[in-house]
């Protein structure tokens, strides 16, 4: 089967090009975002990816792209952090003209999709997930998780088995009537879609993700669908998605298989999937000046010694210390893409739509401080803010005040949402340990940015 649609390009932020493109003229559009790896010329020839595509694009305008590093998408050095691939997912709809959509999210999809929900709520009219995790490995507060060990021997067998058609024909999809034929076909796949280096850094990342934070924060009507026996991503790792997604159906089809090369097995998953989405969304009253709930990466800064420094300068010299500082803030602020909430008189407060793009203005903003004679100690959260006007308030805002009072001189403090969410970009974290954060339930992991 030839591509069912012109394959366009979008730049993303980065100037990464993301091979993309559109099937289907329906009245409302969906975004399809495959687990793992595609190549939009060849994966048509693949039932499970086909039959996606063709059976949505009968109701949606559908989208469906290449993941950076795979497929016709640009292949720089690293598969991009799960935040990076969102900001991937803006400008494919972007460039196709897509204000808001609907969501699949397929095994590694999932997270994706979740993390775009939580950043974006004005462009998502509902959700899908198939097959999908917000963590793989196991942890005390996540028992159904795979054991490090497991993961790591089947990341082996991946890296090793690449290009032989071995992986997909066999450990992501299942039940091939014909395998011998199946492994040549799937073999061709393999090695176009993706290099064996790039595969093993995909999978690596894949292993590492954690979005389990964001689940509170999903705003959207959400159907979390699993195969009973799925052997890839495990059951009860689906289960958690739905019990943890707020208002989430939750639904187990039958069946040993995580994709399918099966006919019966690709219906039994689109046919619930479809009849989720096309139900009639229901009307909600717009109220443009209530309390707005959004995700936001929230950064706090805090000039060292202010107090100090002050006194020894003298109230003039220091009010025009501080009203370069804050200039200069600003405009590092705004030229990472994010919005000054408001400065605090030896520090400020903003919000970004990531949290790679939050600790780029803070090394930013401690640079040009320092050619100020300042240093600036900072910390960075990501979670949900309330939005009234032009100011945010609320837990998320407080828990990033707290982390930033503990940060040392020249040191970036972050939560562990903020690294999980940049898994895969290029950022060093090291372990500051748990703490107990005034005023804030539980215990927090924090880490500080290298």
């Amino acid at each position: 089967m030839a591509a069912p649609g012109e394959v366009r390009f979008a730049t993303a932020t980065d100037g990464v090009e993301i091979a993309y493109l559109t099937a289907g003229d329906g009245p409302r559009d969906l975004v399809l975002i495959f687990g793992f790896t595609t190549h939009l010329d060849l994966c048509w020839d693949i039932p499970w990816f086909s039959e996606w595509l063709r059976r949505s694009s009968e109701h949606f305008r559908t989208v469906v792209f290449d993941k950076r590093g795979s497929g016709l998408s640009d292949r720089p050095a690293g598969t991009g952090s799960i935040e990076q691939r969102t900001q991937d997912v803006i400008a494919v709809m972007d460039d196709a003209g897509s204000e808001r959509a609907s969501f699949i999210g397929i095994s590694e999809g999932g997270p994706m999709t979740i993390v775009f929900a939580s950043m974006h709520r004005e462009r998502v009219e509902r959700i899908l997930l198939y097959g999908a995790m917000s963590r793989i490995l196991w942890a005390p507060d996540y028992p159904d998780g795979v054991p490090s060990g497991l993961a790591n021997s089947f990341l082996q067998m991946i890296t090793e088995e690449w290009g032989s058609g071995a992986v997909i024909g066999t450990q992501f999809f299942h039940h091939a009537a014909d395998p011998e034929r199946t492994i040549a076909a799937a073999a061709k796949f393999e090695r176009n879609a993706c290099t064996r280096q790039m595969v093993a850094q995909m999978m690596r990342a894949n292993i590492e993700i954690d979005v389990r934070a964001l689940l509170p924060t999903i705003a959207a009507p959400t159907l979390v669908m699993h195969a009973s026996e799925d052997p890839l991503v495990w059951p009860a790792l689906g289960r958690y998605l739905g019990e943890h997604i707020p208002g989430a159906r939750y639904l187990e089809v039958p069946g040993d298989f995580h994709c399918s090369w099966r006919d019966d097995d690709i219906d039994s998953v689109i046919t619930p999937s479809l009849r989720f989405l096309l139900e009639d969304l229901p009307s909600i009253p717009s109220a443009p000046d209530r309390t707005e709930r959004v995700l936001a990466s929230v950064l706090f800064t805090d000039i060292v010694g202010s107090t100090e420094l002050a006194a020894r300068v003298g109230d003039a010299a220091w009010r025009r210390l501080l009203d370069r500082h804050d200039a200069a803030a600003r405009r590092e602020v705004e030229r990472h893409g994010g919005r000054l909430v408001k400065t605090t008189g030896d520090g400020l407060l903003a919000t970004f739509d990531g949290p790679s793009r939050a600790i780029d203005a803070t090394h930013a903003i401690q640079a040009t401080s320092a050619e100020l004679g300042l240093e600036i100690r900072a910390g960075v959260h990501t979670g949900e803010v309330e939005r009234r006007g032009d100011d945010v308030s609320g837990l998320g805002v407080h828990i990033a005040a707290r982390v930033a009072s503990l940060a040392d001189a020249g040191e970036i403090l972050t939560t562990r949402t903020v690294r999980e969410l940049t898994v895969g970009a290029e950022l060093t974290f090291s372990d500051r340990g748990t703490h107990t954060l005034k005023g804030v339930p539980d215990a927090w992991a924090l880490f500080a940015v290298a």
